[in-house]
């Protein structure tokens, strides 16, 4: 399923199920020692999937541990991201020399808690919403939105080293299956190049899960 939202040259491995007694790789059960188990469990699983994804690129198994907001590190010259839900694990990898980043999220096809969507949204985005909950009522386009934000994130923090929150990007959404975020802060990069400006993405809806993906091109440039 993420491999449809991914451009040539990224290693996608996912899962819709956990491998029982499976236990965390070497140099990573401190992560999760204080875990509950089901949090173990899409822990473990994920970080399979994404040393997976690490062999396809001709990388051998290492522990990936986590940085200061808990982001995968992944070895030098790779970008990365992964994602887990119920039922649901995922991670996708590439060269940087193909891309600068990456971000995938994964969510189930519910309903957002009442409350959520008033805390993600910028103006315009709630008339969005609206408008596609009308035509398209089969999904919850506020929860795709928080997916879509989430995405933005991932691929945002390698390249900035900075937090973005749900109110510093404005998405528009596509319904047939893209969305664009223009970022409302500045995006100055820590690696030089030019700032970002708009992040663009992908998203499916299948299995009764959500999934949005965002990349960023290696030599990308503001718009």
């Amino acid at each position: 399923m993420i491999e449809k939202l991914l451009p040539h040259g990224v290693v996608a491995v996912e899962t819709f199920e956990d491998a029982p007694g499976e236990q965390s790789f070497p140099g990573e059960e401190s992560i999760v020692a204080n875990a509950v188990e089901s949090r173990r469990r899409e822990f473990i699983t994920a970080r399979r999937c994404a040393r997976d994804a690490l062999a396809k690129l001709g990388h051998a198994p290492v522990p990936i541990r986590a940085g200061p907001k808990r982001e995968p590190l992944w070895p030098t010259g790779v970008v990365g991201s992964i994602t887990h839900t119920t039922g649901f694990r995922a991670a996708a990898v590439a060269s940087q020399s193909v891309l600068a980043s990456i971000g995938i999220d994964t969510e189930q096809n519910h309903r957002l808690p009442d409350g959520v969507e008033e805390t993600i949204t910028v103006a315009s985005e709630p008339e969005m919403l609206a408008a596609l909950s009308r035509r398209f009522p089969a999904v919850h386009w506020g929860r795709l939105l928080f997916s879509a934000k989430e995405s933005v994130y991932k691929a945002w923090y390698p390249l900035t080293g900075r937090g973005l929150g749900f109110e510093d990007a404005r998405v528009a959404i596509d319904p047939m299956g893209t969305f664009a975020a223009k970022l409302l802060v500045a995006g100055t990069r820590i690696d030089g190049e030019l700032p970002l400006v708009e992040l663009r993405g992908r998203f499916i809806v299948a299995y009764g899960l959500i999934a949005t993906a965002v990349t960023v091109p290696s030599n990308a440039r503001a718009a």
